[in-house]
């Protein structure tokens, strides 16, 4: 990004040459995120992938832009991020039907509604879209997208998915979803903040939720940005290319962390520890721990944890992921998130237990 900053590159609509290099950048970074999420990129069947401001911004346009002009419910999961609930429950306000898949407490959505709504689609009570995510930000646990798609394309009903998680975790591949969009962002896999992209099979029609500019093709216009499009492109590259020794990596350290936690510190609740997860989320609750004092004070200590989505910090409210999967009250209150890196050390882990066994003693005093 530095070097590309330092080209002094000019606007990539432009003519002139000092444009069509920047266009370059942004056309070759297009192409190879989309090659790297296993869409395809050659021949007349070729997908798209649109730059947006990043994961939020993606799940918007997903959710507005497929159904706008297709009658019918949209359809999430109760346990989805922030930006699609908050989607949902605006085209509701304004007259859309919403309909949500609930979850158990494994946090694995159930498609036993999903298949009996797709059947009445079929009838004539029309699906406009369905958005579930590919694996939950909260929890870590993987849901059933492939399976949902496999309903939802036997009845020609549009599918979305939240990918944001999972890009450079664990294997993708947007052609083996089957899925008609997908969003992912840069910066859950250290490259910039400001840059995300929705991904969409070849054909499928999005609608603009911006206007002014002939940019992508009129899709999402506004002027792109070489040097976020180019770390984007490299970001993704350098974590696929040694993905399994990344993933293997943060298994470890998230195994390792949730092992001395529960031999260190009794009662706790490893949310979704039956379910397949990502390798670097780790849901444990505290019973008897009120979950902002523990963030609060592991925070003093240096230690930097969640209790829900970031987009959502500064709620007082409680988790809806934790809510949505019906877990018992006091594990609600004292739930916490750690996720860990590939570049999380040993000594990372052992602060973290060490804090967080002089931390729950006092607070559940």
């Amino acid at each position: 990004m530095h070097e590309l900053l330092q080209m002094r590159l000019a606007n990539p609509s432009s003519q002139h040459a000092a444009g069509r290099k920047a266009r370059q950048i942004v056309e070759q970074a297009r192409e190879s995120i989309l090659q790297q999420c296993g869409g395809r990129t050659r021949g007349m069947a070729s997908d798209q992938l649109l730059f947006t401001s990043g994961g939020t911004e993606s799940n918007n346009l997903a959710i507005f832009g497929l159904a706008e002009n297709i009658p019918g419910a949209i359809v999430v999961s109760s346990i989805e991020h922030p930006s699609v609930l908050g989607a949902a429950e605006y085209a509701a306000a304004h007259g859309r039907e919403v309909r949500t898949l609930q979850c158990g407490p494994s946090g694995i959505v159930c498609l036993d509604k999903l298949a009996e709504w797709v059947a009445e689609h079929k009838q004539g009570k029309p699906i406009a879209l369905v958005s579930i995510m590919l694996a939950n930000n909260e929890t870590g646990v993987y849901q059933p997208v492939a399976e949902a798609a496999q309903i939802c394309r036997n009845a020609g009903v549009l599918i979305h998915t939240d990918a944001v998680q999972v890009l450079g975790k664990s294997s993708m591949n947007f052609e083996a979803l089957d899925v008609d969009a997908l969003t992912i962002t840069a910066h859950k896999l250290h490259g910039p903040v400001g840059i995300g992209a929705l991904v969409l099979k070849h054909g499928v029609q999005v609608s603009p939720r911006a206007f002014g500019g002939f940019q992508q093709l009129g899709l999402r216009p506004g002027t792109e940005m070489p040097a976020l499009a180019g770390g984007f492109e490299t970001c993704v590259a350098l974590a696929t290319s040694c993905l399994m020794d990344r993933v293997a990596c943060m298994q470890r350290q998230r195994d390792s962390l949730q092992e001395m936690i529960l031999s260190a510190i009794s009662d706790c609740v490893v949310v979704g520890l039956e379910s397949e997860r990502l390798p670097q989320t780790l849901s444990i609750a505290f019973p008897g721990v009120e979950r902002q004092a523990l963030q609060l004070a592991l925070d003093m200590a240096g230690i930097g944890c969640s209790t829900g989505s970031a987009c959502a910090s500064g709620s007082s409210q409680p988790s809806h992921v934790l809510l949505a999967m019906k877990l018992e009250p006091a594990v609600v209150r004292g739930g916490i998130r750690f996720s860990v890196s590939a570049e999380t050390t040993n000594a990372e882990i052992e602060a973290t237990v060490q804090a967080l066994k002089t931390i729950i003693p006092q607070l559940r005093k």
